[in-house]
């Protein structure tokens, strides 16, 4: 006979005990059955059971041993927003990992929230991926708690806010790439100097602004924190915010913009103000999209390894389903570079 099935628990100020399935079960009043489909992300079950067997699978801890049959031959690729070209770098850098394994990708967009909704945790248990990968986003405690309980692994890459350091993630030296972009700025001659963030909630966003600052300061320069301006990282605020800087009586020569969409937003906002890239104003962006390069001019800009970065998430949450991740450091960072092109000048005399 097949023994019941067991978990192990962690308690505070206790040694460590076992609950079998029928034992939860008992202490929530319903079946094994019943706990069995609020494990598999089964829709069948009553909000108030579901919650109730979530909060004691929660208090005894419970990871379910998982075995490679037991998975979906699938990667969760979660997204906040879809609608970029950055994107798809991502995309491509997880499809490259998840092809070489014989999986398939799931692609889910949390509609601009940085946590998906309560239902998707439920579809991903019903999946039952070999792993979870999100972007610019973050899981809530519960989210967390019942991913664990399924063992399904997760990564957080470029993560919105502190992840945590039991929370595996991938990132971008997002501060020194906001220094070299104003450093080269400033190395041109350039003085006043605006920058164009993505939002304030964003940990990258914040890294990159900090960077620009640290290169103001390091140079002698002032901070005018009347020509910082915070934007979505879309193109739309680039060209809203650029007008408003570039109309100001002591406009910016030069600008910083967070990403390479507020950069492309920026041009817009000097062509209608007949000023011209580069002998007008200089522009830096930062990802290094592929527009980058057909733009004209092309757009100098802060290249993030966006494919490798995903490359390096696929690859940890799939060592992590293996059990070859326990000891693999939870915060990875891959270098960004300057690539200089022809958006960026002296400033006129």
């Amino acid at each position: 006979m097949t023994p019941p099935e067991r978990a192990e628990t962690q308690t505070t100020g206790r040694s460590a005990q076992t609950a079998t399935l029928a034992e939860i079960a008992r202490e929530a009043g319903v079946s094994a059955p019943t706990v069995s489909k609020v494990l598999n992300g089964r829709a069948d079950v009553a909000p108030g059971t579901r919650n109730r067997v979530e909060e004691l699978l929660r208090t005894h801890g419970y990871r379910r041993r998982r075995t490679e049959s037991s998975r979906s031959p699938l990667l969760d690729l979660v997204f906040h927003e879809l609608e970029s070209a950055w994107a798809l770098e991502v995309i491509r850098g997880v499809e490259n990992v998840a092809r070489d394994a014989g999986l398939s990708v799931v692609l889910s967009e949390s509609a601009g929230r940085l946590t998906p909704g309560r239902t998707w945790a439920d579809q991903v248990a019903a999946r039952r991926p070999h792993g979870v990968i999100l972007v610019l986003s973050e899981l809530d405690e519960t989210q967390r708690a019942l991913l664990t309980s399924r063992s399904i692994p997760f990564v957080v890459m470029d993560p919105a806010g502190d992840p945590g350091a039991d929370v595996p993630s991938i990132g971008a030296t997002n501060w020194q790439g906001g220094l070299a972009a104003t450093r080269h700025l400033v190395e041109l001659g350039h003085s006043r100097i605006g920058a164009i963030s993505g939002p304030s909630r964003m940990l990258c966003s914040r890294a990159r602004v900090d960077g620009y600052r640290a290169a103001l300061e390091t140079a002698g320069l002032p901070v005018d924190h009347s020509l910082v301006a915070t934007g979505d990282f879309h193109h739309e605020s680039g060209y809203r915010l650029g007008l408003e800087l570039l109309r100001r009586p002591d406009r910016p020569t030069a600008v910083f913009a967070g990403n390479d969409l507020q950069a492309l937003g920026l041009y817009e906002a000097a062509r209608e103000l007949g000023l011209r890239v580069p002998e007008d104003l200089s522009v830096v962006g930062f990802d290094d999209l592929p527009v980058a390069r057909w733009v004209g001019p092309p757009l100098t800009t802060v290249r993030q390894p966006l494919t490798e970065m995903a490359e390096a998430a696929a690859r940890l949450v799939l060592e992590l389903g293996r059990g070859e991740g326990a000891q693999a450091a939870t915060r990875v960072e891959l270098a960004t570079s300057l690539v200089v092109r022809s958006s960026t000048a002296p400033p006129a005399a």
